[in-house]
């Protein structure tokens, strides 16, 4: 019984502890199978929140600028600055060193390489260094090019599970090839394209086997082992690598010492330099944006090829900040300030642009609207040799009046009867008043408009359908882009082509996703444009523009306002059409300085170097133009040769005088010379509501306001006359 007992009381102690250790196994298996479904949840939470992998891991790339001759102007990035390259172009020494430096079993894991990652915890346990951490190529990529570098457990799973995907999707060379181009390198480059133009001066293809060694150790610590920053590390780090490569047998120690011993030559990035063509490039990035985007501007590494010729953008920059003056400086932007534009007249290439002297993002070339003055004459005689007047024709230069409005000329002198001609040659304001009310005012907009100015103003209470439109009063004004196009009109014998600026869009692949041709029509009648055009050389070898002279056929007219806020000067070649203008950006004054001064010193100097791209040559003359011998007195045929009142005249065939001149020679020597001006700088000039002359100290001329966008008082401009047509009935073949 006693026995019994015992044996109650023992079974009664073992109990509990039985109990105790089935409810701990419970316990943990519960804590287990929460631990694996929360470990499982979390997992497939971090899986389903990867990145997606269809299509390419594209980075963002930077785009290039190019000139016509393909020369680089400028790179373009947003926060990456980044130039891919092909595989093949990458040195096999760069992608070894890589190789070598970052992950030596590239070409025989899967995306993860166990012996990697325990090989990099060994060596954190025994505090021993090694070239190759625990992360493979791939899981670099994974991590550079899709996900962001925190350290979580999140983060490294989904690399993981990246690093698999790409293996399984992209070959081992695309893997490097989009990992070279992907990664960090210090100093803004990413990519080994940039970092070789950064660091070295030279595409990744050139490298030798110090920079690629140099290079390939700089992301472990791109800002540590910057060459720039800190070339004895850089160098320590470089030397790694060599010896990373002489370990897994891709080179031998006696090249890896070499390479040692190399000399680095590093770009001096200390230099700051002036952005060349920076007002160009703003304007081409702007037709970009509008037509692509910003984001494809930026980041899809487009290449863009421009009509800008980087040698006559240099000789455009030079002339204009070796000639133009500097009275002050105002927010950093010194004043006057100026623009130059010129274009290839056959095709619409803008060749060169100058849209200001500064940093400041106001291009003058494209966005001032000026007031023109007296460059604005050739579309009135344009008018009028349309409407059948020819350059011997006769126009009484004497005092008239438009209500209260009295026009003068420059010296507030008058020549009696000139020929068109000279009255354009010598900037005559009543003259060109005189032929725009007899041809119409509509006509003289209309060929403006045809010839490509688009600021002007027909409607409102405030237009420009009025006489003083004639001598360059315009509402709004025009630009220095728009006016040398026009002029570039006549260069081109009357057939207008576009201003073209971008001539090809490739994409980071190479495909061409835009290719421009130029855009062109007839707008004058050839003979016109060629009698024009040999008026206005008689402006440069003769007249207000000879300042602009230097050596070759050119053709082109002086402008100043006549308050002295506005100086042009705008010219053309048989191949190159230019405008130069400088004022104030506050509408200051320029004291004296008229279009026949600096801004035609500037496209002097500017065409002597830019032309020398051409081969020198006259104005083609088209057919059915004929030469007549006559008296500049009345315009009639003079057959006597020693008369000094005769020259040879120019005439659209079917215009010329039959009639023979009875005039006699009875004017004084001043008139003789026809009116020529012994002022050094004689331009016609705007009046607008006050008498106006260029370059006299006449009342000043404020413009107009242009009229509200609203305004009901409008006044509907008159039809204008037909388009010109390439031939008519007076041309014979």
């Amino acid at each position: 019984m006693q026995d019994k007992n015992n044996e109650n009381k023992e079974s009664g102690r073992r109990r509990p502890k039985k109990n105790f250790r089935a409810v701990t196994i419970i316990a943990i298996l519960v804590f287990l199978v929460m631990l694996t479904g929360a470990s499982l949840g979390f997992l497939t939470a971090s899986i389903h929140t990867i990145p997606s992998l269809k299509g390419e891991i594209r980075p963002a790339v930077s785009s290039q600028i190019f000139d016509v001759n393909g020369k680089l102007i400028t790179t373009i990035h947003s926060v990456e600055n980044r130039l891919p390259v092909s595989i093949n172009k990458i040195p096999k020494n760069l992608q070894n060193a890589f190789i070598a430096a970052e992950d030596v079993r590239f070409y025989q894991h899967s995306g993860i390489d166990p012996r990697g990652i325990l090989r990099a915890i060994w060596s954190n346990i025994t505090n021993r260094g090694i070239a190759e951490g625990g992360s493979t190529i791939t899981q670099q990529l994974a991590r550079n090019a899709l996900l962001s570098q925190d350290q979580t457990i999140k983060r490294k799973i989904q690399e993981a599970f990246l690093s698999l995907q790409i293996e399984r999707q992209y070959s081992k060379q695309e893997i490097l090839e989009m990992y070279m181009n992907q990664i960090y390198f210090g100093q803004g480059a990413y990519g080994v394209q940039t970092a070789a133009q950064i660091y070295f001066g030279k595409n990744v293809e050139d490298l030798n086997l110090a920079e690629c060694a140099m290079i390939a150790g700089i992301p472990k610590s791109p800002n540590y082992y910057s060459p720039s920053s800190n070339l004895k590390a850089a160098k320590e780090r470089q030397s790694v690598v060599l010896d990373q490569l002489v370990k897994y047998d891709y080179i031998d120690s006696a090249t890896a010492l070499k390479a040692k011993n190399t000399e680095i030559k590093l770009v001096n990035r200390n230099t700051t330099t002036t952005a060349t063509a920076s007002y160009f490039t703003d304007y081409v990035l702007q037709l970009l944006i509008e037509k692509y985007g910003a984001d494809a501007v930026y980041k899809d590494g487009l290449k863009v090829y421009t009509s800008l010729d980087i040698e006559m953008q240099t000789a455009a920059e030079q002339a204009m900040n070796q000639l133009l003056p500097t009275r002050r400086t105002e927010n950093g932007i010194k004043q006057p300030q100026g623009a130059l534009v010129a274009i290839d007249p056959h095709n619409g290439h803008i060749k060169a642009m100058v849209g200001g002297r500064g940093n400041d993002q106001f291009n003058r070339a494209v966005l001032a609207e000026r007031q023109p003055g007296s460059a604005f004459k050739p579309f009135v005689y344009l008018a009028a040799l349309e409407s059948g007047f020819t350059p011997a024709s006769i126009i009484d230069d004497k005092p008239i009046s438009f209500g209260s409005w009295s026009p003068m000329n420059y010296d507030r002198r008058f020549r009696g009867p000139v020929t068109m001609r000279t009255a354009l040659e010598q900037s005559l304001n009543v003259v060109t008043v005189k032929l725009a009310q007899q041809v119409g005012i509509d006509k003289t907009l209309y060929y403006a408009q045809q010839m490509g100015i688009s600021t002007l103003v027909l409607t409102g209470n405030t237009n420009d359908r009025n006489l003083a439109m004639s001598l360059g009063g315009l509402t709004r004004g025009v630009t220095p882009l728009e006016i040398a196009s026009a002029y570039g009109v006549l260069a081109n014998g009357g057939v207008r082509v576009e201003p073209l600026a971008i001539i090809k869009v490739v994409d980071r692949n190479g495909k061409v996703i835009e290719e421009t041709l130029p855009r062109e029509r007839v707008v004058v009648n050839e003979r016109s444009a060629y009698l024009l055009t040999d008026m206005l050389r008689g402006a440069i070898n003769q007249g207000t523009g000879a300042g602009a002279y230097f050596g070759r056929p050119a053709a082109g007219k002086t402008g100043t306002t006549s308050d002295y806020k506005d100086a042009w000067f705008v010219g053309y070649t048989p191949d190159l059409a230019a405008a130069v203008w400088m004022g104030y950006d506050n509408a200051d004054y320029l004291s004296g300085i008229t279009g026949g001064t600096i801004p035609a010193t500037i496209w002097q100097s500017f065409m002597r170097e830019a032309s020398t791209k051409y081969v020198a040559r006259d104005f083609v003359k088209p057919s059915g133009i004929v030469t007549a011998r006559i008296s500049t007195q009345d315009g009639l045929l003079l057959n006597d040769a020693a008369s000094k009142e005769a020259r040879d005249e120019l005439f659209a065939e079917g215009t010329q005088p039959t009639k023979v001149s009875t005039v006699t020679a009875t004017k004084d020597d001043n008139d003789k010379k026809d009116g020529k001006d012994n002022a050094a700088n004689n331009d016609g000039k705007n009046p607008a509501q006050t008498g106006n002359t260029e370059g006299s100290d006449t009342t000043e001329q404020i413009p107009p306001p242009p009229p509200a966008k609203n305004s009901k008082n409008t006044i509907d401009p008159a039809l204008p006359p037909p388009p010109p047509k390439p031939t008519d009935s007076n041309k014979k073949n």
